[in-house]
């Protein structure tokens, strides 16, 4: 076992709760559920959201009330009462019901000369994945609007109800399971002098994704990524903007696995011939500079780590800042890239996860971070990374709370390649020579990384809360999640609820280690993915844990939706043993000890589906299993009624662990 970091007394509990972490008395406290439930992010970096006006001299975030608006190099500060700030925009562009509009000024366009059923304007496309999380793209000048045309008249109906009407009533999703009929995309450019519209000519199936949509800086030509269904290789076209004629492929990309283009073109501002992609292509997502012919010029990083976000370029364009993991994978720092010599230097000081938000000229930037000594910083730092301004520090909100020790660690996967990072949670009255119940927290699927050098090392509040009540909390990050390369992340593919299984009781197997560990009172709690990693812990390793709580778990990839299943899983027509091997209604019979399923009723992403026909097979085989419906609520339990799934975890777990 190779020690990282031991830290003490930290917890995410900063947005709503901040006064009532501040008058709390100089004795020890403890916290509770309602307070916990409060808290709005896990991650205090995002609670204040910045952003530099237009003007690229000003910047201005919300403290609750007001809007502030801060000069860096007058020093001068506005505030304004958040309720009389008007945002003026125009154009602008919105989507009203399946109908796009532009508002210019007072004047409201709609884009779409039809409302077909089934078909919708502007909106999100592919279920928000391959960093598709706008559909509508303005070109620099605002003179054009490219969008998405969505035809999802093939995609079968999933049947949501509202149970609020005197007769329940059928609130129908499109919803596209694995291995049958996708949405069918086209792009088109609307031009807001003429009013005109052209959909660019894009050749190949029409199932297939449309992504990194990018604009010349001249606006005569657009380019997407075409990626095949199969997500196995994709061409960078570029087409023309009057006709949306095909202009020519830039270059394609192939990979046995998958590929996932999730970025867009990043143009060099003092030479547009020429742009920065990113790629993992050599295993790691890294940055490339590449002219419009598609040559590619050279690569600007390398390395076993990757470049998590492009921030900045320089108008002269010889640098490149960006944030990556280079110093290491649990933390994030801004970073710059000298495109002539290659030479990087680290720019933010300070250890921890760094959020930067650039000013346009790039002179400033807005450094959000927090480390596990630091519950949240915002600074303003030169291009250099000098000091200018400290804009809100809090050091340690919750220095009067007995909140226990967190440690992070790794351990070696089962096959003893890869170091896996972990967490453990101890309670704050922590005795060695005591037995200790464990909850082990797990997600374990692709993109996300549940540990970090961040306040408390990324912890929910809730899992400290357990901690608080005498529960060790142990988390790790298995083969299969992210932030640590493609062949990490990739490890899962065509077979979940394999490797990354193996991973998480290579944790177990650490816990049953420890002396202070009562190896008869092991949890898992998981949602989501980690729904499906509870379960599939559960049942695949029977007498091993006591207890599992999953929430809105995948239970049989199959009924799961395309974009993202059939990426890892392929379709179940090409992959049948693949997704046998990880339906867990074919390991019921091998269930014991307790066991609660919790879903929303109206859960669009993991359907109810899945939580149901599990429970119908237990009652088919006679397994006693616990399950809990919220009526009103989609993937996950927000706003009060978070409240009530804790109390409800925490009473699981205090009744039966």
């Amino acid at each position: 076992m190779k020690k990282i970091h031991k830290s003490y007394s930290f917890l995410p509990l900063f947005c709503a709760c901040l006064i009532f972490f501040q008058n709390a008395a100089a004795q020890k406290k403890r916290l509770d559920i309602d307070s916990i439930a409060m808290s709005k992010s896990m991650e205090p970096q995002r609670l204040m959201r910045f952003e530099w006006i237009e003007d690229g001299v000003r910047f201005r975030f919300a403290d609750g009330k007001n809007q502030i608006t801060v000069n860096p190099r007058s020093g001068k500060r506005d505030t304004v009462e958040l309720a009389k700030t008007k945002e003026q925009q125009s154009p602008r562009a919105f989507t009203e019901g399946r109908n796009l509009f532009v508002q210019i000024d007072s004047t409201k366009i709609k884009v779409n000369t039809d409302s077909a059923k089934g078909i919708l304007y502007g909106s999100i496309p592919s279920r928000n994945e391959y960093g598709i999380h706008e559909g509508f793209y303005f070109s620099p000048g605002k003179n054009n609007l490219a969008f998405y045309r969505i035809d999802e008249s093939k995609v079968a109906e999933y049947p949501l109800v509202d149970i609020h009407k005197r007769i329940a009533q059928a609130k129908p999703i499109s919803y596209p399971m694995a291995g049958m009929a996708s949405q069918e995309l086209k792009l088109g450019v609307f031009n807001l002098q003429n009013k005109q519209t052209v959909y660019l000519q894009i050749d190949g199936p029409a199932d297939q994704y449309l992504t990194c949509v990018s604009w010349d800086p001249s606006e005569k030509y657009i380019y997407t990524a075409v990626l095949d269904r199969s997500t196995k290789y994709f061409s960078l076209n570029q087409y023309d903007v009057k006709t949306g004629a095909f202009v020519k492929t830039l270059f394609k990309e192939e990979n046995e696995k998958y590929l996932e283009p999730s970025n867009p073109m990043f143009f060099i501002p003092n030479n547009p011939s020429q742009f920065v992609w990113m790629s993992q292509c050599d295993g790691y997502n890294h940055l490339y500079l590449y002219n419009t012919d598609g040559k590619l010029i050279k690569q600007l990083t390398s390395g076993n780590w990757i470049v998590k976000k492009l921030v900045h370029i320089t108008k002269d364009g010889k640098k490149i800042y960006f944030t990556g993991t280079k110093d290491s994978p649990l933390e994030m720092h801004l970073y710059v890239v000298d495109v002539k010599s290659g030479a990087i230097n680290r720019v933010t000081k300070e250890k921890g996860v760094h959020h930067v938000i650039p000013q346009p000229g790039g002179n400033y930037f807005i450094d959000v971070y927090s480390n596990l000594e630091t519950a949240y910083c915002a600074q303003l730092l030169n291009a250099k990374g000098e000091l200018v301004q400290t804009l809100r520090k809090e050091q340690d909100l919750l220095k009067d709370y007995a909140i226990g020790e967190t440690e992070i660690f790794t351990i070696k996967s089962k096959d003893q390649t890869s170091d896996l990072y972990c967490r453990m949670i101890k309670p704050y009255d922590f005795d060695s020579t005591k037995k200790y119940p464990v909850i082990v927290y797990v997600y374990g699927g692709p993109h996300v990384q549940n540990i970090s050098a961040s306040w408390l090392g990324s912890a929910k509040l809730f899992l400290n809360f357990l901690a608080q009540e005498g529960y060790l909390v142990f988390t790790l990050d298995n083969r299969g999640s992210g932030n640590r390369g493609f062949a990490f992340e990739s490890a899962t593919y065509r077979n979940f609820g394999t490797v990354e299984v193996d991973d998480q009781m290579q944790g177990v197997n650490y816990l049953k280690s420890l002396p202070y560990v009562d190896s008869t009172r092991i949890g898992v709690d998981g949602w989501s993915y980690g729904g499906f990693m509870a379960l599939s812990l559960k049942l695949k390793n029977p007498g091993v844990f006591k207890v599992a709580t999953a929430g809105g778990p995948v239970v049989n990839w199959e009924w799961y939706e395309i974009m993202y299943g059939e990426r890892y899983m392929e379709t179940p027509q090409k992959n049948p043993d693949g997704y046998k091997n990880a339906n867990l209604l074919n390991y019921i019979n091998q269930l014991d000890g307790k066991l609660m399923l919790i879903h929303g009723a109206m859960d669009p992403t993991v359907v109810l589906q899945h939580s149901l026909m599990f429970i119908s097979e237990c009652v088919k085989q006679g397994k006693q299993v616990d399950y809990f419906i919220y009526p009103d609520h989609e993937h996950n339990v927000r706003g009060n009624d978070r409240a009530h799934l804790y109390r409800k975890l925490y009473d699981y777990y205090r009744q039966n662990l």
